[in-house]
């Protein structure tokens, strides 16, 4: 197994991952789902409607409560931040990078955005 891989595994094992199914509900209790893709992924592959964008390379400064460059949803380290990606596994070493600040409801979408998809809960790119 590559050094990443490793990684990615060592992640996986601190997260309470999320089935796509399950993300609606996540919702409903006032999860946020975050979306770090890229805006052309995002573009070329569609989007989940009620999904905040942050894309991965300032992710960690805006869901931080302590970061001047928080967002307004950053209120503190109770916050249920889901990561979605594209596949979900950019988005699993995200959500651990979110637990590493002391968010420790971060997780993220088994799957990613293309089971949200697979299951008709996101907007196709047109």
């Amino acid at each position: 197994m590559s050094r990443v891989d490793d990684l990615l595994a060592a992640a996986r094992a601190r997260l309470h991952r999320l089935q796509a199914d399950e993300v609606p509900a996540a919702l409903e209790r006032g999860a946020i789902l975050v979306d770090i893709r890229p805006a052309a992924q995002r573009a070329a592959e569609g989007e989940f409607p009620r999904a905040l964008l942050i894309e991965r390379n300032v992710l960690e400064w805006r869901c931080d409560p302590t970061s001047d460059a928080r967002l307004p949803e950053a209120v503190d380290d109770d916050v249920e931040w889901v990561v979605l990606c594209q596949q979900g596994y950019t988005s699993s070493l995200a959500a651990a990078a979110l637990q590493d600040l002391g968010l420790h409801r971060a997780t993220d979408v088994v799957g990613g955005y293309e089971a949200l998809a697979a299951l008709g809960l996101a907007t196709p790119a047109r």
